[in-house]
């Protein structure tokens, strides 16, 4: 019986591959046979990325972009192409967070944080996509949401409009690319130990966090590669698109 879970042969591009997150589903992916495209604002942290990656008999490659700046992103896109040829599968794992109350919130903060999680996502899967279309590559995007894109989970009031937009966007462009063959998911990660999560959580939060969490812990970044390698396989997940994927320690079948 073949492999269902085979990246081999695959280019995925790695947006926000130099984060906790981020990285470790980049490490997921080329475990599992793609060569992996790490883009990331801090070159040093996507290098660190890469090298591990390459020290487990991966294959992958940094590149430097801002999502922010969809110039740089530009540029990334045309150096993957020249080192790959082109791309199967897009990560968008980008993001940004604050726990500014909203009355205290300003346009800038507000800006500056739906430039990366919202905008920069969705200018980035518009360059990224138009390139698999034209090569009429068949493959699969996956966008990374939040359990906080529902209810106000967190008081994260910005980060959590992004995020509820992330998931509209992602069920919307499952619709646009479907005839292209191009599936369209999202992962809804519940709370993991990334840096941004434990500067805004309180041992009061984090104790509330627990008592509704089934399983009763924070989450691993490597529990977030199975669902990522799922999603990126076509053999796996050929009929799956528009989906909202929760890794999240049963916190989505709890009443708040």
């Amino acid at each position: 019986m073949s492999n269902l879970f085979d990246l081999t042969g695959k280019t995925a591009v790695a947006v926000g591959g130099n984060s906790v997150l981020g990285g470790s589903i980049a490490k997921g992916l080329a475990a599992q046979g793609a060569q992996v495209a790490i883009i990331g604002r801090n070159m040093d942290k996507a290098e660190e990325v890469t090298k591990e990656i390459e020290a487990a008999g991966g294959v992958a490659k940094s590149f430097q972009a801002d999502v922010s700046d969809l110039e740089s992103i530009e540029k990334a896109a045309k150096d993957i192409e020249a080192w790959s040829g082109g791309w199967d599968i897009v990560l968008n794992a980008p993001g940004k967070n604050s726990s500014t109350p909203f009355m205290e919130l300003d346009t800038d903060e507000w800006d500056d944080i739906m430039d990366v999680n919202l905008r920069g996502l969705v200018f980035t899967t518009q360059i990224f996509a138009k390139k698999m279309i034209e090569q009429e590559r068949k493959g699969s995007i996956i966008n990374i949401s939040s359990v906080s894109s529902g209810p106000p989970l967190s008081k994260v009031f910005t980060y959590s409009a992004s995020k509820a937009g992330v998931n509209n966007v992602t069920q919307f462009l499952a619709n646009e690319f479907a005839p292209n063959g191009i599936r369209v998911n999202a992962i809804i990660p519940g709370f993991f130990p990334a840096e941004q999560n434990r500067k805004i959580l309180s041992e009061d939060r984090i104790a509330s966090i627990m008592g509704h969490t089934p399983l009763n812990r924070f989450g691993e970044p490597e529990e977030l590669q199975g669902a990522a390698v799922y999603l990126a396989s076509d053999k796996a997940s050929g009929f799956v698109t528009g989906t909202l994927l929760r890794v999240d320690g049963g916190f989505g079948s709890m009443t708040i």
